[in-house]
């Protein structure tokens, strides 16, 4: 029998991919030559409407990201021919990209470069701090509304408005597509470095679909995370993001078992941990740890995951520090989710009976959100209060969105439910 998918198949499934991975890119190129962001997403996403249509047809070709971008041209040029009243802004356009020009893909560092505009352009000042993100991660990190508004813990109709007035303000304020000055940079960089932070962590555990994790996006982000550190070097807890997102990057392949289903960190095989990623999170810290001696969050974090990174076992991980750290990061942040995370150190340093405590205060604020039912329920078994921990199971079941985690928490439910004692 023959296993070769069919060619609308295979074609379908390189057009989902080359939107993960040429989008952003399409995005911050056309944004560059065009000067209009909101232009520059629509030429892309026209681009990828027709690659729909061809490569159903003809196959894929051997580099997409250059025939998506010749087709955006392309469309832009037709575009401003079309409206009389964009003329000066055509004859800019074919002056760049003419209809005879050779296109193809701009080399990596022109890449980077354009991306890196691309989120300083979005995390421009001009926008509230909650709108430079959500674009953000929209046109660079190409995540859907709906993962952005879930990485909110928002409804999705408010993020969705929320982009659509960040792009307008960006439009009507001229916004130049460039990166600031460094002594601009700072006002933007925290956004920027919450963005490359929240794109890793869609990566790291998908928040939808059928995948638990997107290798792509991490790999993005650390990439982002790297340029930053080249940009603001002076800036620790820019090495602390980065930092952060080697050491998290090393358990990547260890997430995963043989037939890929998910593994957690307690029963991760840390022979499988990537030894590079570690060492290079861990020279990251050390220059974090030396430009500042007070810890910004990212560094916090950082110094979390090295307390992984260096344990051998889950037994000989110094569960007490990481409860010290994540004190400190609740206090800088009064974020109720590093709370949670916090509970969940403590009762790995004294027991799940302090810990449910704390997690039960967070009840209000956290409802729903899905890994406060299953810490709740990982809790409550703990203390043999199985029928307890069944509900909190379901519950987080109901509220993932995510089928691997559906799976994890309805499993979990069935082995803590009464009939199953």
């Amino acid at each position: 029998m023959n296993s070769t998918p069919p060619p609308t198949t295979a074609a379908a499934a390189a057009i989902e991919a080359a939107f993960r991975i040429e989008f952003p890119r399409l995005v911050g190129g056309l944004a560059r030559r065009v000067g209009d962001l909101g232009l520059a997403e629509d030429l892309a996403q026209d681009a990828f409407v027709e690659a729909l249509a061809v490569w159903l047809r003809d196959g894929t070709p051997r580099n997409p990201g250059a025939w998506l971008m010749a087709c955006a041209k392309r469309r832009g040029i037709d575009r401003f021919r079309r409206d009389h009243k964009l003329a000066a802004n055509y004859r800019l356009l074919a002056a760049i990209a003419g209809p005879t020009a050779e296109f193809a893909l701009p080399d990596d560092d022109l890449i980077d470069d354009d991306r890196l505009r691309l989120i300083f352009v979005s995390c421009h000042p001009a926008l509230p701090v909650p709108s430079r993100i959500a674009l953000t991660l929209r046109m660079v990190g190409g995540l859907t509304t709906a993962e952005i508004a879930r990485a909110f813990l928002q409804p999705e109709p408010t993020v969705a408005q929320r982009i659509v007035r960040a792009k307008r303000t960006i439009a009507e304020a001229g916004v130049p597509f460039e990166v600031p000055a460094a002594a601009e940079r700072p006002e933007r960089l925290g956004s920027v470095m919450h963005v490359v932070y929240l794109i890793f962590n869609e990566g790291y555990t998908a928040s939808t679909g059928v995948d638990w994790t997107r290798p792509d996006l991490c790999h993005e982000a650390l990439r982002l995370a790297r340029l930053l550190s080249a940009v603001s070097p002076g800036d620790a807890d820019v090495h602390g993001l980065a930092a952060l997102l080697e050491l998290q990057a090393s358990r990547l392949n260890a997430r995963h078992g043989a037939a890929g289903e998910p593994v957690l960190l307690a029963d991760q095989d840390r022979r499988r941990w990537d030894r590079l990623h570690i060492r290079r999170g861990l020279d990251a810290l050390e220059r974090a740890r030396l430009l500042s001696p007070s810890p910004g969050s990212y560094t916090l974090q950082a110094e979390i995951a090295a307390c992984h990174a260096s344990a051998s076992s889950v037994e000989a991980t110094d569960w007490p520090r990481i409860v010290g750290l994540y004190g400190q990061l609740a206090d800088r942040t009064g974020s109720h989710v590093v709370q949670l995370n916090r509970a969940v150190a403590i009762s790995m340093a004294s027991g799940p009976s302090n810990a449910l405590e704390l997690v039960e205060d967070l009840a209000a604020p956290l409802d729903g959100y899905y890994l406060f039912h299953s810490v709740r329920g990982d809790l409550l078994d703990k203390l043999g209060r199985r029928s307890d921990a069944a509900r909190a199971f379901r519950r987080a079941a109901d509220l993932a969105a995510n089928d691997v985690e559906r799976r994890m928490m309805t499993d979990r439910a069935e082995a803590s439910s009464e009939d199953k004692v």
